[in-house]
């Protein structure tokens, strides 16, 4: 076909989609159809655990929250401090991270200036994750403010040394997360993930690792396959979210989560994937929907592959 009956052919089918909405109706279908493929019951042989963040239902009280999550075979809620883990042990539910230690999201531990009150707070927050019977807890970069990446290492490394080795004493995980500085987060450092492994590579210690979000790394870099097998020993933690928006991770946003989890799947990962993004209407329809987009097409075909080369 040339390009004069190309445009001809084209024009046919914009006045036919004008002539017929239906049609609408019909791709929705289409698309509806092709959410069977996605796997609404979790699988007996999953290897990881999964969660959902606290703050993305700031407006629900967590008992309220717990009990939704208990319902929808959740295994932990993400992101709750010690002041709350009483009601997470009421429900039987893991904190799949803990927080609570850090300053904040921008004064992190590539400022030597913060190193002194960082150290304070996670000296005295890794034993009580330890004692709280957790595994996890957050930890963050903080913003650049014209430091170059170079810098911004070898503070981080300096920083975080003293505390990984407290943490390996104690048996938990220190877990860096990683941001997108397009959209949320202007300034970041660990806005990569070269930068990111390289720390975690660096530190080479088993209670230190990166959180690795789905939604942000999309926003930079996308390749997330192909990251997580190259780089699925120094993952410690998931997030997930639609792209763009942090919505519900459904088939209208461009993250396609099944076949990303079915990569973590052959990884044999172990700890938590956890939904992080924002809820619009009932959330309990959306979460139970948004539950398959954590389980992988564990298909005769997944099935039979083997495992990424431990």
């Amino acid at each position: 076909m040339d390009r004069r009956n190309a445009l001809k052919t084209l024009a046919g089918a914009s006045a036919t989609l004008a002539a017929a909405p239906l049609l609408g109706s019909a791709l929705a279908g289409e698309v509806q159809t092709a959410a069977l493929a996605w796997n609404t019951q979790r699988p007996a042989n999953l290897s990881y655990k999964t969660s959902f963040a606290r703050w993305c239902l700031d407006g629900w009280e967590l008992e309220k929250l717990c009990g939704a999550a208990v319902e929808l075979g959740l295994d932990a809620i993400d992101l709750v401090g010690p002041e709350d883990w009483h009601i997470l042990k009421k429900h039987g539910l893991d904190s799949s991270m803990c927080n609570g230690a850090e300053l904040n999201l921008v004064d992190g531990f590539i400022h030597p200036e913060h190193h002194s009150a960082l150290h304070s707070r996670y000296r005295e927050m890794i034993p009580r994750v330890a004692k709280a019977g957790y595994k996890r807890l957050i930890c963050f970069a903080g913003n650049r403010r014209g430091m170059s990446e170079e810098q911004g290492m070898a503070n981080a490394i300096e920083g975080l040394r003293p505390m990984v080795e407290l943490a390996e004493e104690h048996g938990i995980e220190l877990c860096l997360e990683v941001f997108n500085s397009k959209v949320n987060h202007p300034d970041y450092m660990a806005d990569n993930s070269a930068w990111s492994f390289q720390l975690a590579e660096s530190l080479a210690s088993p209670s230190f690792g990166i959180l690795y979000d789905i939604y942000h790394m999309q926003i930079m870099e996308g390749d997330i396959i192909a990251t997580i097998k190259k780089h699925w020993p120094y993952i410690k933690h998931y997030h997930v979210a639609g792209v763009p928006g942090r919505m519900e991770p459904d088939h209208f946003q461009e993250v396609n989560y099944p076949a990303i989890m079915t990569t973590i799947q052959t990884t044999g990962f172990k700890g938590y994937v956890a939904l992080e993004y924002l809820i619009e209407g009932d959330p309990m329809p959306s979460l139970r929907s948004s539950m398959s987009a954590l389980y992988p097409n564990m298909d005769a075909k997944v099935l039979k592959q083997p495992l990424i080369n431990h």
